[in-house]
Formats: structure tokens, C-alpha cells, sequence
């Protein structure tokens, strides 16, 4: 079992040099306290070999300023990124015949909605449905026929809402 008090010594007397060493290296406080964050936490889970060397916070200081310069170049290999290829396309606004059928699927039965996603959205066999859900072939086969008739049901009752009036 780790040495709780010795941590907690190590901890208090060291935390603001290496959160201030950490913030002078990457500017941002932020990112500096996340970085000595997860440094104590690997101290921590190392304690019975870290607290043994002759400076342990040497090592908790390699490793957080390692992580913080691993997450600036992760940022900056991200900014290249960008630029190289440019802004993301925005994703369009789910059109009113998407919103119809989420809203008719909700109104279905759990296990029909289940069965239904599994078996058009992710394109599972019926035997795998089967499988995934614990259900018997063939209820999986009449959950299926019973969700797509209410579906259709309540999809043409969605469309006459929407008609405009002639």
C-alpha cells in the first residue's frame, strides 16, 4: 500500500513550484494544472518507486512538462491540420423528413425501436439482432413488422399534419 501521509507531505510542499514551472513553460493556467494534475496522479500510482529517488520531484516535473509539451504539439499538429485543409463543412440541419422519423421512433415501443435502429441503421442480420437484444428469431421478426406498420402509420399521420390545407 502506498505511503498516504508521504504523498500528501510530497504533495503540499511541492504543488506551486511545479504548477508555476508548468504555467511559465505553456502560458496557459489551464493547461498547466492539467498536466501537473495528471503528473501527481501518476506519482501517485508509482509512490513506492517515485518516492525512493533522490529528487521525486524531478520526475513529477519531467512528466508534467512532458505532457504539456505532448498536448502543444498535439495542438499545434491540429492547427497544421486546419490550415492544410481548411475549416470543417458544416453539417446541415436534419431536414423535416429526418425529424419526422426520430419523432414517429420514439413513439415506438422500446424494443421495436431497438430492433428497427439495429436492423436499418446499423445493418445487422436478424440473427444478430436476435443476439444482441436476448430475444428469439422470431420475435425479433414480428418486432420488426410490427414497428414498420407503425411507423408507416404514424408517419402518414405526420405528413396529412403537415399538408396545408387546399
Amino acid at each position: 500500500m502506498p505511503d498516504v501521509d508521504g504523498f500528501d507531505e510530497f504533495y503540499r510542499g511541492s504543488r506551486q513550484r511545479l504548477l508555476g514551472f508548468v504555467y511559465v513553460l505553456t502560458g496557459d493556467l489551464t493547461e498547466a494544472q492539467d498536466a501537473v494534475q495528471e503528473a501527481y496522479i501518476r506519482a501517485w500510482q508509482r509512490w513506492p518507486s517515485v518516492s525512493g529517488y533522490d529528487d521525486p520531484e524531478a520526475w513529477v516535473r519531467v512528466v508534467a512538462s512532458r505532457l504539456a509539451v505532448s498536448r502543444w504539439r498535439s495542438l499545434r499538429s491540429r492547427a497544421r491540420a486546419y490550415l492544410r485543409h481548411g475549416a470543417v463543412e458544416s453539417v446541415p440541419p436534419p431536414g423535416t423528413d429526418t425529424v419526422d422519423v426520430v419523432a414517429a421512433l420514439r413513439r415506438l415501443p422500446e424494443e421495436q425501436r431497438i430492433a428497427i435502429a439495429l436492423y436499418y441503421l446499423v445493418g445487422l442480420p436478424v440473427a444478430e439482432v436476435a443476439r444482441e437484444t436476448a430475444a428469439p428469431v422470431g420475435t425479433v421478426k414480428a418486432r420488426l413488422s410490427r414497428g414498420r406498420a407503425a411507423l408507416a402509420g404514424l408517419l402518414a399521420v405526420a405528413e396529412l399534419e403537415e399538408a396545408p390545407d387546399a
